[in-house]
């Protein structure tokens, strides 16, 4: 069992990391984090059992931990304020302001189907077109502040 703690909680850590970095908005969703954690975990330990290789086992329980977390609104939003704006603001702003900026830009997320390859998908560029005009027009109105 205790094998099984540790495993949890390394899980939970990679999990915690990532939605720290490209998923603000689910950071602090402790029940998430608890459940996707533990169902790694368990696909870790059940791969494992069933006789898989290390690698196997940890790209069976990555597939659990992170699945429908590859295309990140966060990181999108981020890449268009540093590629389209960085120029009106110092470095160290650039990650806040898009944490300001993404549920001013969550409504034209609605308009496309993101799935995990969306960044791939020739719809990604008319998002991206999007969401520079959405920032574009809110620096306008409301400043930078």
């Amino acid at each position: 069992m205790e094998t099984h703690q540790k495993d949890l909680s390394y899980f939970r850590l990679r999990l915690q990391e990532l939605l720290t970095a490209s998923f603000p908005e689910k950071a602090y969703d402790v029940k998430f984090i608890d459940q996707r954690s533990s169902w790694a975990s368990d696909a870790y330990e059940g791969a494992f059992r069933a006789g898989n290789p290390f690698g196997q086992c940890d790209y069976i329980a990555d597939y659990v931990l992170f699945e429908g977390l590859y295309f990140s609104r966060f990181d999108t939003v981020f890449q268009v304020v540093c590629n389209e704006f960085d120029t009106r603001m110092a470095d160290e702003e650039l990650r806040p302001f898009a944490l300001k900026m993404l549920p001013v830009c969550d409504p034209i997320f609605t308009n496309y189907k993101l799935t995990d390859d969306f960044a791939d998908s020739s719809e990604f560029d008319l998002l991206y077109t999007e969401l520079t005009g959405t920032i574009a027009i809110w620096i306008e109105e409301n400043g930078l502040q």
